[in-house]
């Protein structure tokens, strides 16, 4: 089986409901059908510095940001076809750039610094990605269930349904499982469209009807934010406890 290596595409997300999962797929079905992996459980390693620059630098919003992970389609073992993917964004334009190798080479080389040894364009835009970012280590395991279309007269316009997303960051390797925080309400999901140009006029159809509207949401950067709120929300206790102690010390 041959492997896209490259895409360049726009991609609109949206947060629904069940229900509103329910009645545009009801509108699907002459449109669209699943794709090659269908129903699936998709696994990531995201990768950043210490210090969290890439996610930090993309909650921001910039015109142009990019990230690192490893994919896999289900929990795999060492034989598992994994992708190392660098996905870029610029002015709302995806670019998504990526590799692909058994899971446990593909962990090894970006975990454990063993080069598989590859002579690719795209294997050589990962080794200056690593480099420019001095080597960054695994920082999250993201996990979701997801139902995946393609179109019928245009296999190039994509769109998936996940749910079930956690995330953890611990035991941050693949064939650990999706153990993990939920990220999202039982009866949400991330509906996602991705096409290479202007949106088709029917699919704009449904998405009026059913009154749905695109958001900004990425799952590793709300994961972030709820990490980040944690800490600070933590820090806001120790400085309250020590305030309150301080005073009973001083009275």
């Amino acid at each position: 089986m041959g492997y896209k290596g490259i895409f360049k595409r726009v991609e609109k997300k949206y947060l629904i409901t069940e229900d509103k999962f329910a009645k545009i797929i009801g509108q699907l079905n002459d449109k669209m059908h699943g794709d090659e992996y269908g129903r699936s459980t998709i696994c990531n390693i995201y990768f950043d510095t210490p210090t969290y620059q890439l996610i930090r630098q993309s909650v921001e919003k910039p015109l142009y940001k990019e990230k690192l992970r490893i994919r896999t389609y289900g929990v795999p073992d060492d034989e598992t076809n994994s992708f190392i993917e660098i996905k870029k964004k610029f002015k709302g334009v995806v670019y998504k750039r990526r590799i692909h190798m058994p899971y446990k080479k593909a962990y090894d080389y970006l975990v454990n610094g063993v080069s598989p040894e590859m002579d690719t364009q795209i294997f050589k835009e990962i080794e200056w990605f690593l480099k420019f970012y001095n080597y960054p280590k695994p920082a999250m395991v993201i996990t979701y269930d997801r139902l995946a279309f393609y179109g019928n007269d245009d296999p190039e316009l994509r769109i998936t349904f996940d749910r079930d997303i956690t995330w953890r960051r611990e035991e941050l390797d693949l064939r650990k499982g999706v153990s993990g925080n939920k990220l999202l309400a039982d009866n949400e999901y991330v509906m996602e469209i991705k096409v290479p140009g202007a949106m088709p006029l029917w699919l704009s159809g449904i998405l009026n009807d059913e009154n749905v509207f695109s958001s900004s949401y990425s799952k590793y950067g709300n994961a972030y934010k709820t990490v980040l709120n944690s800490f600070l929300e933590e820090k806001k206790s120790d400085e309250q406890y020590l305030t309150v102690n301080y005073r009973r010390n001083n009275n």
